[in-house]
């Protein structure tokens, strides 16, 4: 979310270092952010091949302390905490009284406390939604000392395991507390790219140390916003903004899977009684992708069309997919209309632009397993 040109933007402890190493800079969700340092298609494609590292510091980090922690944060998130074993990650919902997704998190059980990572453009909202409802069980501290660094690509591991030998024995959404050098971090085995990776948090007076530590290691390079965008686009990744908002339930956003099975059965979280009511009828409408012909690409907000021009929904995310080699989009269509292989346009600059609905992602996810 770009702010307006008076707003006073705030900086992550790694601009100075972005600036330096040659970086375009953007406002993205009240913060100076890098958009791209050689290219976007160049970063990307290096992520697919390589790895690159990526500044996410702009998100929310937060830490929720108290033998009831768990079972307090459980009963607004769709997914099951209390039995999220120590060591482990869970990416999960927020939602309202109507089933809709105030944010997608991930949470992080460090023993005695959970760890919570939330969208930059959402922090202060979902921070106060929490301590709102759950401060008298325990206690939540807003970590405003740390940076949070992406490591992404199928030689993250390897560059990891040379500066930590521990991590080369972590496996997808798991967590460990590791020493980068002689840098103390908490390490997950995650990311939002669809390749393997990590995501690395360290106080504030260390981010600089650490990037430069990692970037001194010949398969890495730095990637910005933009190819952080079409790597999360092509893995089928939504963008809370874009692809999931406070009226989209998990059911019409294709995240049913978040729902662990006892809630399924059970309810229990903000929203249950109309997100399972949609599990069993089946929703109005689903998030889809749509793989377009020729080189024109539709963006967020485009018209989606029948063959025949009946208005069939919205483009909530698009863009040229680099590994795709063709424009691709997400976007709700009504469900009548969303099985991969049906027919459908787009209008761009007052012609159609052809395309068809395929199955998500559009590149195969490769985490470690």
């Amino acid at each position: 979310m770009n702010q307006p040109p008076h707003a006073a933007l705030k900086e992550t402890p790694l601009t100075a270092l972005h600036k330096k190493l040659g970086a375009k800079m953007v406002p993205f969700a009240g913060y100076e952010m890098p958009l791209q340092y050689s290219g976007i298609i160049a970063e990307h494609l290096h992520a697919r091949s390589g790895a690159v590292l990526f500044d996410v510091s702009h998100m929310g980090q937060a830490i929720l302390r108290g033998p009831d922690a768990a079972a307090a944060l459980n009963e607004l998130v769709v997914g099951d905490l209390v039995k999220l074993p120590v060591g482990k990650v869970r990416y999960t919902l927020l939602t309202n009284d109507r089933g809709g997704i105030i944010d997608d998190l991930m949470v992080v059980n460090g023993g005695y406390y959970l760890v919570i990572v939330v969208n930059a453009a959402r922090k202060e909202m979902d921070f106060a939604h929490i301590y709102a409802r759950i401060r008298d069980r325990c206690q939540l501290e807003i970590w405003e000392d740390r940076a949070l660094l992406a490591l992404q690509g199928p030689a993250a591991a390897k560059v990891l395991s040379r500066l930590a030998p521990p991590s080369k024995h972590m496996m997808f959404m798991s967590m460990e507390n590791l020493k980068l050098g002689d840098i103390k971090c908490g390490v997950t085995r995650s990311g939002y790219t669809g390749e393997d990776g990590f995501e690395i948090t360290v106080p504030h007076e260390d981010a600089t140390r650490l990037a430069e530590l990692l970037l001194a290691e010949d398969e890495v390079k730095p990637a910005g916003l933009g190819a952080r965008d079409t790597l999360r686009l092509e893995a089928g990744l939504c963008l809370y903004g874009n692809d999931i908002d406070e009226e989209t339930t998990p059911v019409e956003a294709g995240l049913s899977w978040t729902i662990s099975p006892s809630r399924k059965e059970q309810g229990g979280f903000p929203g249950d009684e109309i997100i399972l009511r949609q599990l069993l009828e089946g929703p109005g409408r689903k998030r889809v992708g749509i793989r377009f012909e020729g080189k024109a690409v539709p963006r967020s907000g485009a018209e989606i069309e029948t063959m025949e021009g009946a208005p069939i929904g919205l483009i909530t995310s698009g863009s040229y997919g680099p590994s795709v080699g063709s424009p691709i989009a997400m976007a709700y269509l009504a469900s009548d209309h969303a099985s991969a292989g049906t027919l459908v346009r787009a209008t761009l600059r007052g012609k159609p632009v052809p395309g068809e609905v395929v199955k998500l992602p559009f590149v195969p996810h490769r985490y470690a397993s």
